[in-house]
């Protein structure tokens, strides 16, 4: 490592990463909306967040919890009662539960780096099944409410169940499965947005999300190589 490095928690790469990212959001916030702070407060709660949870850091989970308050008031607004109810419901109360987890479980006693962890393949079969149930009762609860989108909306929490858990049990791949719910949300905000265009910011912060969690994914990745070694 270069002594120039030493004792810096961020990488240069994470660095140019976080603050791309936010350009980005504020780009968008300043040219389409100007208005909804709300959203994009959000969206850059929400960006630090992956990137923290990206090092292992339990601050990240702290901050998905607040996320999830913010973004289920802004689904809310638009009717997306399948978003309201999965983060309120399951990504907020989940989202407590990773970070009693991750603190419980820091590697060598490190508070600011969780220990990692693998799903056996008897839980990886639970899992599956347990997702399908989840999507089952969800499709008809997001019916019941008229909610637009239904399909997307009920794919997404899908998605979104696989990410939290994998969260709550500190495997690898739950930034992989919040990726793939990055691409279900990219596709639900592109909806509203092709109407009114204040929704763009929305767009553009789940893109910036999907960037992110492919490198927190990666980060995971080699953490648990050297947590491994």
């Amino acid at each position: 490592m270069n002594k120039s490095q030493e004792g810096k928690y961020f990488s240069l790469f994470e660095i140019v990463l976080w603050s791309f990212s936010v350009f980005l959001l504020l780009s968008s916030f300043l040219i389409f909306d100007r208005s909804n702070y709300l959203s994009l407060t959000a969206s850059l709660i929400g960006v630090t967040s992956i990137l923290l949870s990206a090092k292992g850091n339990p601050i990240g989970q702290l901050l998905m919890i607040l996320f999830s308050c913010i973004y289920g008031y802004i689904s809310y607004r638009v009717a997306y009662y399948g978003e309201m109810i999965t983060y309120l419901g399951m990504t907020m109360p989940m989202a407590v539960f990773a970070l009693i987890s991750w603190l419980r479980h820091s590697y060598k006693g490190k508070r600011s780096l969780v220990a990692v962890n693998h799903l056996s393949r008897k839980e990886v079969l639970l899992v599956i099944p347990l997702s399908a149930a989840v999507t089952v009762v969800f499709f008809f609860i997001l019916k019941y409410f008229n909610t637009a989108n239904l399909y997307p909306g009920t794919l997404s929490v899908t998605t979104s169940f696989l990410a939290v858990y994998l969260t709550f049990r500190r495997s690898p791949n739950f930034s992989f499965a919040y990726a793939l719910n990055d691409i279900v949300l990219i596709i639900l905000w592109t909806l509203p947005s092709m109407s009114d265009s204040k929704y763009i910011p929305v767009l553009v912060c789940f893109t910036a999300f999907f960037v992110n969690d492919i490198y927190a994914f990666i980060s995971w990745r080699i953490m648990s190589k050297n947590q491994s070694e």
